[in-house]
C-alpha cells in the first residue's frame, strides 16, 4: 500500500521528481565517466609499461634489486619455474618469460651511447607484448639469430639502419668482458620514448653468450589475468619460492609510475566527492522542501490514523523511487558512452600526446568498463540520498499535528 501511495505521490509533482532524478543521474554520469577514464588510463598505462618493460611481477635474485648486476642471477631451468605453471598459480598467470636485462655501451660509426639490453625469447615476447607489430623497418628476430633489434630513437642517434653493424661492450658474468658485433635486423618504434631511445633487443641465447651467464637469467617476468589479482599472486609466489627469490610487483619495479598514479587518483577522488557534495546540497534542499511543503497533507494522514513510522516509511520510499529513477537514467546515459570509449579510446595528439610519451605513457585515454566501478558509484549515489534524507525524516517525525492541520510552519 505504501509503495503504491509513494509512487502516485511522485507523479503529483512530475517536474520536481524528474529534476531531482536528473540531478542524481547527472552526478552518476559525471562521476562514472571520470572514474572510468581515470581507471582505464591507469590500467592501460600499467599494462603497456608492464608488457614493454617490467611485467606485472618479476622473480629476481634477492640481491638484484639493489645491485642491478649481471652477477645476481636466477636459474632459467624448467624445473625452477615449474611452480608457476602448476595450480593454484597457473590459472591466473597468463605469461611467464625469462629475460636478461643488463646495460652496455653501444657504438656505431663515431657515436656511442649507454643502452639497455633485453635478452628475450622472441616468439614468447611477441605473444606477450606484440613487439613485432612495432617494427618500422627490417624483420623480427628469431630464437637462433645472431642479430639484434634497436629502438627508432637509438637508431637515429647512432645513425644506423637495417643491415648496419652495432658494437655492444659491457661487463659480463663474474667479471668477464661482454663484447660483440651484431647486425641490426630490424628497427622498432616503442610508444614509450624512454625505451625507444635506449633499448636493444636480442635473442636470449645470444644475450647469454654475450654476458657469459650460461643457463641463467636476470629475471622471470610474469603477467596476470587481472591487475587486481597481482597482490594475491605475489603473496602466493612468496610462499612458493621462499627467501631464495625476490618477488617484486609493478609498483616496486616502477615506483615513479605508482606515485604518479596515486597522486592523480587522489586528485580525481577529491574532485568526485566535491561533485557529489554540490549535488548533495541541491538534493538535500529538494527533499527538505518536499517534506516541509506537505505538512498539511502529512497532518491529515496522521489525523486519519496513519502511524508516524509509516509516514517516515512513505517519505523514504518516495525518495528511494527518485534515487532508483535517477540511477536508471544515469546508467542508461552512461553505459553506452563508457562502452563506446572503452572499445574506441580517445586518441591524443599534439603537445599533450608528446607530453604523455615523455612521461612514458601511451597517448590515448581508454575507459574502464568494470562492474565493480559501476556498483561503487551506484552505492555512493544511494548513500548520498540516504544522508540527505536523514534530516527531513527527523523533521517529519517531529511534526505537530495541530499546527500541520492549520498549515502553520513548524520547528
Amino acid at each position: 500500500m505504501l509503495f503504491k501511495l509513494a509512487w502516485r505521490n511522485l507523479w503529483r509533482q512530475k517536474r520536481r521528481t524528474l529534476l531531482t532524478a536528473l540531478a542524481l543521474s547527472l552526478a552518476l554520469f559525471l562521476s562514472l565517466f571520470m572514474r572510468s577514464m581515470q581507471e582505464g588510463s591507469y590500467e592501460n598505462n600499467i599494462d603497456n609499461s608492464a608488457r614493454f618493460s617490467t611485467g606485472l611481477l618479476q622473480l629476481q635474485n634477492p640481491e638484484f634489486s639493489e645491485s642491478q648486476s649481471i652477477e645476481d642471477l636466477l636459474s632459467a631451468a624448467t624445473d625452477f619455474i615449474a611452480p608457476v605453471t602448476a595450480p593454484p598459480l597457473s590459472p591466473h598467470i597468463t605469461h611467464y618469460l625469462p629475460r636478461i636485462e643488463s646495460f652496455a655501451l653501444a657504438s656505431a660509426s663515431e657515436r656511442a651511447k649507454g643502452v639497455m639490453v633485453f635478452g628475450v625469447e622472441p616468439e614468447r615476447e611477441d605473444s606477450y607484448s606484440g613487439i613485432a607489430d612495432k617494427l618500422i623497418a627490417g624483420e623480427f628476430i628469431d630464437a637462433d639469430d645472431k642479430q639484434v633489434l634497436v629502438g627508432e630513437g637509438l637508431a637515429q642517434f647512432l645513425s644506423i639502419k637495417v643491415g648496419d653493424e652495432l658494437v655492444l661492450y659491457g661487463q659480463g658474468y663474474r667479471g668477464q668482458t661482454a663484447a660483440g658485433l651484431y647486425k641490426v635486423k630490424g628497427i622498432i618504434h616503442f610508444p614509450l620514448a624512454a625505451m625507444d631511445n635506449q633499448l636493444v633487443y636480442m635473442p636470449i641465447k645470444l644475450a647469454q653468450t654475450l654476458y657469459s651467464t650460461g643457463e641463467q637469467v636476470t629475471s622471470w617476468v610474469l603477467h596476470t589475468d587481472s591487475l587486481d589479482a597481482v597482490a594475491e599472486i605475489k603473496s602466493e609466489l612468496v610462499k612458493v619460492f621462499g627467501s631464495k627469490v625476490n618477488v617484486r610487483d609493478w609498483q616496486q619495479l616502477s615506483p615513479e609510475m605508482a606515485q604518479q598514479i596515486a597522486m592523480d587518483k587522489a586528485g580525481g577522488v577529491f574532485m568526485m566527492y566535491l561533485l557529489y557534495g554540490v549535488v548533495g546540497f541541491g538534493l538535500f534542499a529538494t527533499i527538505l522542501m518536499m517534506t516541509l511543503e506537505r505538512q498539511r497533507e502529512f497532518g491529515v494522514m496522521l489525523a486519519t490514523g496513519l502511524l508516524r513510522r509509516k509516514l517516515l516509511g512513505l517519505i523514504a520510499i518516495e525518495s528511494g523511487f527518485i534515487a532508483l529513477i535517477g540511477v536508471l537514467i544515469g546508467l542508461i546515459i552512461t553505459l553506452p558512452v563508457v562502452t563506446y570509449f572503452h572499445y574506441h579510446p580517445i586518441q591524443l595528439t599534439g603537445e599533450t600526446a608528446q607530453l604523455m610519451l615523455e612521461m612514458g605513457w601511451e597517448p590515448i585515454i581508454p575507459m574502464m568498463l568494470s562492474f565493480s566501478l559501476i556498483l561503487d558509484q551506484v552505492k555512493i549515489v544511494l548513500g548520498l540520498m540516504f544522508i540527505c534524507l536523514l534530516y527531513p525524516l527527523w523533521r517529519a517525525y517531529r511534526i505537530d499535528l495541530v499546527s500541520a492541520l492549520k498549515g502553520d510552519s513548524y520547528g
